[in-house]
């Protein structure tokens, strides 16, 4: 990095915090923390693909038309238009990268592009099924190849430096100076004085005992950017994916939905004299049948789970054939081939599993947040773009484009001169004597939210969910004042802060709407709005 100017930090090297790291390092230096490897993002998980408004049979309107049908009418349409409008730029600015994208010579850009629900045409563009990692690896080339990036692995983001931190102001934090991070390998914290913060850490599904999403979900930047003030919005919709592997060896590993649009069913489990697999339930449920959208999909499975007493449900892509199953998602093959299933000759064990954060720090179409100098994206984001439903494929596409964004935002910007960042203080703790109680409260919390903040809910699992937090939460905080900090419970005390802003989240919204199904109100509301709670400004911290 150039000494004569302070770097921009970027928190999270998936996707998103890539795409802005590329965007500035040819101006700004930049240095990119992940918190485990660099391989370690979400990003990589990505089966399905993007969207990219491509085709002739395809537009702007119909992509906007589509984005806000499924998101319930929650989604900002100016956001929907926004991303939309850059998708075919994201897509060109991809292949520029080196993306392998599948192709298709008939193609618009000579790429194949499928079908996922919800989506009136095709208009996703994919690498085979494994188009995250195609991504990753990439972009991820690029960035360690250019001289201006620093990437910083198994350095785990603690907590913001505010205003309040550097003495600037006597009220509540109103500027982002940078970040204090944990260097995990030498077990000590450091201050990282930043031009610019950006939070791209990334989605919170591991506060559920079942999820598709990898082991670094935890919710790192919302906890941070809420515990600084930030506003965040919508965190009661969280989705859930209606295809995650049934397997007792894996049961994170996600079965693209994509395979639906190919013409994969979904069945029962049960004896049937007319079908070979047991009957279909999805026409009963909706006139899209495997193709509405994923909340439809997920609530309908929950349903016909309860109802018939079975814990899964079969995916039969056996129509499809063995030469399409290899071609298209050799991925999905040869992984549920090495669990002795065979796809192309039986079907699929699948049951939901939580997926993705609709709601996120608020932030602007730039990715400024409430703090000047911290900027929020992707899914650690809510900019309005989904709604109470996030339309398949839009994820990887919002990442580039606000990502980008986000970058131009920043090097619009004069790099103002950086105020003293004070040191972290360790003097007053110690190193702790048993793990245990990190490991029962994590076991505790992710499986209270299964049972009562789940795919359909409560008010009263929701209280006594939110009861249940607020206890661990001091239990958290308690042991958080009294020893050095660990991954792990760093980890589970941003979990616990996500889990009560879902949970107050879905207590103020009196519907079902989404991604949100309510027992006490199973019917829409006439007019809805976002659900925006107001952020806390915490403590500078005590070390």
């Amino acid at each position: 990095m150039r000494p004569e100017q302070p770097a921009v930090v970027i928190v999270g090297m998936g996707l998103a915090g890539l795409s802005a790291a590329l965007k500035l390092a040819d101006e700004r230096p930049v240095l990119l923390l992940a918190k485990r490897g660099r391989g370690d993002a979400a990003t990589p998980w990505a089966q399905g693909g993007i969207v990219g408004v491509l085709g002739s049979d395809d537009s702007i309107e119909a992509h906007v038309r589509d984005t806000q049908q499924a998101g319930a009418g929650l989604v900002d349409e100016a956001a929907a238009r926004f991303v939309s409008e850059h998708s075919a730029e994201a897509i060109a600015w991809l292949l520029a990268q080196g993306v392998a994208l599948t192709p298709d010579a008939q193609g618009p850009l000579g790429l194949h592009l499928t079908r996922e629900g919800g989506h009136g045409v095709r208009r996703i563009a994919h690498a085979a099924d494994a188009t995250g990692q195609a991504i990753h690896e990439a972009l991820l080339t690029r960035a360690r190849a250019h001289p201006n990036i620093t990437l910083r692995e198994h350095c785990f983001a603690v907590d913001l430096i505010t205003s309040r931190h550097v003495g600037i102001g006597t009220g509540g934090a109103t500027a982002c100076h940078g970040v204090y991070a944990l260097d995990v390998m030498a077990r000590r914290v450091l201050a990282l004085p930043a031009a610019a913060v950006v939070l791209a850490t990334g989605g919170l599904g591991r506060v559920y005992r079942y999820t598709s999403n990898p082991d670094t979900a935890t919710g790192d930047g919302v906890a941070m950017a809420w515990r600084a003030g930030c506003r965040v919005a919508n965190m009661e919709f969280i989705q859930f994916h209606p295809t995650c592997l049934y397997h007792p060896q894996d049961r994170s590993f996600l079965i693209t939905e994509a395979l639906r649009g190919e013409g994969a069913l979904l069945r029962l489990p049960l004896p049937s004299s007319t079908e070979r697999w047991g009957p279909r339930f999805m026409p009963a449920h909706d006139e899209r049948a495997e193709l509405a959208p994923r909340d439809i999909v997920a609530r309908a499975i929950d349903f016909e789970m309860k109802k018939h007493g079975v814990d899964h449900v079969w995916l039969d892509a056996t129509a499809l054939g063995e030469l399409a199953l290899r071609e298209h998602f050799p991925t999905i093959h040869a992984r549920c081939l090495a669990l002795g299933i065979d796809i192309a000759r039986q079907p699929i064990p699948v049951v939901p599993a939580a997926h993705y954060s609709c709601g996120g720090v608020v932030s602007d179409l730039h990715g400024r947040s409430d703090l000047a100098g911290l900027y929020v994206v992707g899914e650690t984001a809510y900019t309005g773009l989904h709604g109470a439903n996030r339309l398949a494929s839009n994820s990887l596409l919002e990442c580039i484009v606000l990502g980008q964004a986000c970058a131009r935002d920043i090097l619009a910007r004069p790099a103002d001169a950086m105020p003293t960042v004070p040191a972290w203080d360790e003097s007053r703790v110690e190193d702790a004597d048993e793990q245990v109680v990190i490991a029962h409260n994590w076991d505790e919390l992710r499986l209270l939210m299964w049972n009562y903040v789940g795919i359909v809910r409560s008010r009263k699992r929701l209280e006594r969910a939110l009861r249940r937090i607020q206890l661990l939460q001091g239990e958290i905080h308690d042991y958080y004042a009294s020893f050095r900090i660990t991954p792990d419970l760093l980890e589970l005390r941003n979990l616990a802060d996500c889990a009560e802003l879902i949970v107050r989240s879905a207590l103020a919204r009196p519907e079902s709407r989404g991604l949100h199904f309510s027992l006490d109100f199973p019917g829409p509301l006439p007019v809805s709005f976002p659900t925006v709670l107001s952020g806390r400004e915490a403590a500078p911290p005590a070390r």
